[in-house]
């Protein structure tokens, strides 16, 4: 959807709702699509600044979850806890229920804002110990054609519930994984039906002992640098507990995942259609932006439920 046809279509909506678009004018030559265009831009900067002033932002050190790890917040960023996390992706950008352990926004982007880059989704996984033992054999070439062969297969599937297909393009950053800090990271650039533009999906795992951390990153390819440039912050911020870490693993009580970490980054999050709707309702409020505010709000005034 270009900008002229979200303008006019706000128009539409919104004009009833905005009396003062033309209360200024004082010429029957304005040019409406200017005037429009203005109010709707300043309508939205209130409205986001209104409801970024509701949340309670976190700096410094946070427990997450129930003391399995310690997120210390990086500077330049704020974090939002479970409770105000889920309501942002459930509420505002549709998404079905998850457990998260809370939001990593840049400081000055706000979740309610059409201008926002990205922001990072926390959550764990109690799947197991992840053994790393074939991290350094993995072909990644081999296992990006069988990503996008999966990806394929399970388009049906995906399209029946209402999600669009999708297919992975490639690596926008190959998988790379540190065996000392026990810290997985890559993304992949992604491209939706009916979509222009293809979306980045940066993902980190930090493995423990009974599971590893998720942190995904969902922006428009074009933040690509700038997620590049603040991934060592995001890596460093979140660590695992002391008996909860990756170096407690006790093999005669623990549980051991039924993957590995060629298995972690093809398949286990890969066919969760929960995932893909996350993807695809952040990056519409990233790439469309207003477009993005009208399904918002065309909730919030009819009741209608926003694709």
């Amino acid at each position: 959807m270009n900008s002229v046809k979200i303008t006019a279509v706000m128009a539409i909506i919104f004009l009833p709702f905005c009396p003062q678009v033309f209360a200024n004018s004082d010429s029957t030559e304005t040019d409406t699509s200017t005037a429009i265009n203005f109010s709707f831009e300043d309508f939205f900067k209130h409205y986001a600044d209104s409801m970024d002033a509701t949340m309670h932002y976190e700096t410094g050190t946070v427990s997450l979850g129930n003391g399995e790890a310690t997120l210390i917040v990086p500077p330049g960023f704020r974090f939002l806890g479970p409770e105000e996390a889920r309501h942002i992706l459930e509420e505002e950008w549709g998404n079905p229920p998850s457990e998260t352990f809370g939001l990593l926004f840049p400081t000055g982007q706000s979740p309610f804002s059409p201008t926002m880059t990205y922001a990072v989704e926390i959550s764990y996984d109690e799947d197991g110990y992840v053994e790393d033992d074939d991290a350094q054999d993995i072909d990644y070439d081999d296992l990006l054609e069988e990503m996008q062969e999966s990806a394929r297969e399970q388009n049906p599937q995906r399209i029946a519930q209402g999600y669009p297909g999708i297919e992975i393009v490639g690596w926008a950053s190959p998988p790379f994984y540190d065996s000392e800090t026990k810290k997985l990271h890559w993304a992949k650039e992604l491209h939706f039906d009916s979509v222009e533009n293809n979306t980045l999906n940066y993902n980190i795992r930090v493995l423990g002992r009974h599971g590893y951390l998720t942190m995904n990153v969902i922006a428009d390819m074009e933040n690509l640098p700038a997620v590049q440039t603040d991934i060592d912050k995001i890596l460093g911020s979140v660590n695992f507990n002391e008996g909860y870490a990756y170096k407690d693993f006790d093999s005669s009580i623990d549980k051991v995942a039924a993957f590995g970490i060629g298995g972690l980054i093809a398949g286990k999050v890969l066919a969760k259609a929960g995932f893909f709707a996350i993807i695809l309702k952040f990056w519409k409020i990233i790439a469309i932006a207003v477009g993005g505010f009208f399904v918002s709000m065309r909730k919030r005034l009819f009741g209608g439920r926003g694709e």
